[in-house]
């Protein structure tokens, strides 16, 4: 009859525990994501964007950012020159004026509203602030290589008025036509062009902590910079005659070209040799050289006995005067010249010389023939 009672107790024992655990689990789904709330959460609900119905605009602005670009430092380069190309760009827009519209809140009075209207008005001066600029320089010409590494460069935030300098790489190829070029700079930013009021309404969408709301556009407008390569010479080898001969000095004939549009003054050409070649005369002035005009200089150049024969690719430079009175210097050029074997011969001297010895043992040879036979003669009368 006891166990009766017992079972029932327990019955009510886990009927509660149930309950109650039915109870903590609601709670833990309703309570604890409200709890765990942190102020994230509050700025992803202050991302919803509210309608115009949560919105009044009391002013509307015109105006928007303008963009302009100049080169920072000589934009004149050489032909074969990687180079730092630093362009600022500045922000010159203007405000042309705002419109007042007529818009109005039904729940507020009119002194409030007009302060309310001005606040608006405030904020409408950023709308020519250009925001997430993004300039990326490009070439039209195959001569001007824009390095691929440097090629987009980026600005947060530019206000109307201030300027940023952006540093960008290019390569000139060796072969650029001197004259005037242009470089394209398009730049993609956004502006704002609009603020709205948020209204007291805006509560019921459970968004806090935002007085307005901003609409940007995106624009995109393409800058020019203008660069130009120098008008220099250019001067090359174009022909070598002779050749060089192991133990002799040989002439070597150089034949350089000035292969571009301006006059190279007082050309002076050197060559640089080195062990086993050498030279006395290592310098020969070639005069005014003018586009297309080719000149010769000889150089004396002689070779050691033991020197390898092969090909010798010798250095050779030219210095000259340019149009603009400094002097420069052209890149450095490769003369090749053939080294020979000596011939194998005697000459003349040598003939000579080999003359002289014989005619030298023959008469040696002779006298002691006669002496030989002086004494024979002697010693014949001392028998008789």
């Amino acid at each position: 009859m006891k166990q009766v009672p017992i079972k029932k107790l327990r019955q009510k024992m886990i009927k509660k525990v149930t309950t109650f655990a039915l109870i903590l689990l609601l709670l833990s789904v309703i309570a604890l994501p409200a709890l765990g709330k942190d102020d994230n959460s509050d700025d992803e609900t202050n991302f919803i964007i509210p309608d115009h119905g949560y919105t009044v605009d009391y002013y509307r602005s015109y105006g928007e950012p303008v963009m302009q670009v100049s080169v920072t430092g000589d934009p004149e380069f050489n032909r074969g020159e990687t180079a730092e190309l630093k362009v600022k760009i500045a922000n010159c827009g203007v405000i042309d004026g705002f419109q007042r519209l007529n818009a109005n809140q039904k729940r507020i009075n009119d002194s409030i509203e007009e302060t309310t209207a001005l606040q608006e008005l405030d904020e409408e001066k950023e709308c020519t602030t250009a925001k997430d600029i993004e300039a990326t320089l490009q070439s039209e010409t195959k001569y001007i290589e824009v390095e691929a590494t440097s090629s987009v460069q980026s600005v947060e935030e530019l206000e109307t008025g201030h300027t940023s300098t952006l540093s960008y790489t290019i390569k000139i190829d060796g072969d650029t036509p001197a004259g005037n070029y242009e470089l394209l700079l398009p730049v993609t930013y956004e502006y704002q062009s609009n603020v709205r009021t948020l209204t007291a309404d805006v509560i019921n969408l459970g968004v806090t902590g935002m007085d307005y709301v901003r609409d940007y556009n995106t624009k995109t407008e393409t800058l020019r910079i203008p660069v130009s390569i120098k008008n220099k010479p250019k001067l090359e080898v174009t022909n070598v005659s002779g050749s060089l001969v192991q133990g002799e000095s040989k002439v070597i004939e150089v034949t350089y070209k000035n292969a571009r549009e301006s006059v190279a003054k007082d050309a002076l050409a050197r060559i640089i040799v080195m062990s086993p070649l050498s030279t006395e005369k290592s310098i020969v002035r070639l005069g005014d050289m003018g586009p297309g005009e080719e000149k010769t200089a000889r150089f004396e150049i002689a070779a050691d006995r033991g020197a390898v024969v092969k090909n010798y690719g010798i250095n050779s430079e030219i210095k000259y005067v340019g149009e603009d009175g400094e002097t420069s210097f052209s890149e450095k050029m490769k003369v090749n010249v053939p080294l020979e074997a000596t011939e194998t011969k005697f000459s003349i001297t040598g003939i000579a010389i080999i003359l002289i010895i014989l005619i030298a043992l023959y008469q040696i040879g002779n006298t002691h023939r006669k002496r030989n036979k002086n004494n024979k003669k002697a010693s014949g009368d001392e028998n008789e």
